[in-house]
């Protein structure tokens, strides 16, 4: 059973989702940084496998990708690693990746995979709806794995309603049509998730691009049950030093 439901359940508000990079800064630092997050206060880490053209990422995530690749990360170090995910780690962790390097592994491959270490979920920003409803959304349902589709605020009410049927965990709403670690202005940023939130969707939702402090974390959930941190926690982690010491820094600034 996925961890993500009984996490919504527990909490109702004030989720917060922290994106990081596996093999990144260094090629083994994947588990040590899941297990500061958890230890410093996440509720859910998203983990990026690196790839050289992340279209959605900005330049923070981008340069995150790049030191990872350099550094040799692939899929199958990315499993390797993740062989000592559980139980070392209670929480949920979902794969946020892209289409292409899956598919060089195999897909089916890779979700059993992905299951096998206790991997909750996944985000494929480049996976059409068409695709995932005939094609892949079968195989990931068969290994118990969620799926979040991201909406925007220019998606329609139909459209948002069609992700959200198909989505399982969370649906992410993106806060502008923009990539990660961009500036997001929390005032018009609020009217889309009020919108959003006038549909009453059967998943809970979490936003993402754009939230870097306490303050965009607070605004973000006063209309959401939680929020997506990405691109600020890679450079808390470029300023280099202690894995645990930068990351309970940044989370402390987060939550206090």
């Amino acid at each position: 059973m996925s961890r993500l439901q009984p996490l919504f359940d527990r909490k109702r508000r004030g989720v917060l989702n922290v994106y990081c990079t596996a093999g990144f800064p260094r090629r083994d630092d994947t588990l040590p940084v899941l297990r500061a997050l958890e230890g410093h206060g996440a509720d859910i880490i998203e983990l990026g496998m690196p790839y050289s053209d992340p279209l959605a990422d900005g330049p923070v995530i981008q340069r995150s990708n790049a030191t990872a690749l350099a550094n040799g990360m692939s899929i199958p170090l990315l499993f390797s690693q993740l062989e000592a995910l559980r139980p070392s780690v209670g929480l949920p962790v979902i794969l946020m990746g892209y289409l292409n390097p899956i598919l060089q592994y195999g897909f089916e491959r890779f979700c059993a995979d992905a299951a096998r270490v206790g991997i909750d979920g996944l985000i494929l920003p480049d996976l059409p709806e068409y695709e995932y409803e005939h094609v892949y959304g079968p195989i990931i349902r068969a290994h118990g794995l969620d799926f979040s589709f991201l909406v925007t605020p220019e998606t329609s009410e139909e459209r948002v309603r069609r992700l959200d049927a198909l989505s399982n965990g969370f649906l992410y709403a993106v806060s502008s049509s923009s990539t990660t670690g961009g500036d997001s202005d929390m005032g018009p940023v609020e009217g889309y998730l009020g919108r959003l939130r006038k549909f009453a969707l059967r998943n809970p939702v979490l936003v993402g691009f754009g939230i870097r402090d306490r303050g965009g974390f607070l605004a973000a959930c006063k209309h959401a049950e939680g929020a997506i941190i990405g691109s600020a926690y890679i450079r808390a982690l470029e300023a280099g030093g202690d894995v645990d010491v930068a990351t309970e820094r940044f989370l402390q600034a987060i939550l206090t």
